[in-house]
């Protein structure tokens, strides 16, 4: 009697898995096993530059079929990628109406400077001394070329040389926890960037900023380099929310002071 009860109750509880609807988790790892990972991945990557580029701008309205028809993609790769960006509050889900590129908010960046502020500096004073000044110096030439505003991919390879920099520095500071979070918050400041970059060129403000930094660091004067990142991030600040403030762009962006 045991022995056919056991059965039953492993049969019972088979059958109540097949009938069961899957998750969103297992349909996603399901679609794993099914799409090679590299088209989640360019899927991923593609939607992912195009927000933080803002060839997505901030409250765009997207789905599925939207983002499938513009990088000639399936649906799968598309929903495994919109998942991704979901969790990295990228994209928010609009129940029935697909997904919504997440605005900017003035909150939000006042929050990523403040966050900026508490980080870098500490990250530069520890590097002090420790720098690849070869490294430094070769991402600086990169930012020292400048970019066209309103060229996005102008703007992303400055971006993306300017952000190995501050990596690069927070990494000589042997706290590779510290460097994680600054890069993650970088990453998350780039889309404000994007916005203020169009507006307004400040790469010549930047050269001079960099190379003091880089002066700084080689001569191992970690206060000077601390004084140094806390003015650049302060000049970064003014920069974003001067021009997000006072620019008509602000009529073609989803930007709000909550």
């Amino acid at each position: 009697m045991s022995g056919h009860g056991s059965r039953g109750r492993k049969s019972n509880r088979k059958s109540e898995s097949l009938s069961r609807p899957a998750t969103d988790t297992e349909a996603l790892s399901a679609e794993q096993k099914i799409v090679p990972q590299s088209l989640n991945a360019q899927a991923y990557k593609r939607a992912k530059e195009d927000i933080i580029s803002c060839a997505l701008p901030p409250g765009a309205e997207i789905s599925e079929a939207i983002l499938a028809g513009r990088y000639r993609s399936g649906k799968a790769p598309i929903r495994w990628a919109l998942a991704c960006l979901a969790k990295e509050n990228l994209v928010s889900v609009r129940p029935r109406k697909g997904y919504i590129v997440a605005p900017v908010t003035l909150h939000t960046v006042r929050e990523l400077f403040e966050l900026r502020l508490l980080l870098e500096p500490a990250a530069a004073k520890l590097a002090a001394g420790k720098v690849d000044s070869g490294r430094l110096n070769e991402l600086n030439r990169v930012c020292d070329a400048g970019y066209t505003p309103g060229n996005r991919a102008s703007e992303a390879q400055f971006l993306k040389a300017n952000k190995e920099f501050h990596v690069s520095v927070a990494k000589a500071s042997g706290n590779q926890r510290l460097a994680a979070m600054l890069e993650g918050i970088l990453d998350e400041m780039e889309r404000l960037f994007h916005l203020g970059l169009a507006i307004r060129n400040r790469s010549e403000e930047m050269r001079h900023e960099h190379s003091s930094l880089i002066e700084a660091l080689v001569s191992a004067d970690g206060a000077r380099a601390e004084k140094v990142t806390v003015e650049q991030i302060e000049s970064a600040r003014q920069m974003v929310l001067g021009a997000l403030l006072n620019s008509k762009q602000l009529n073609n962006a989803n930007i709000s002071v909550a």
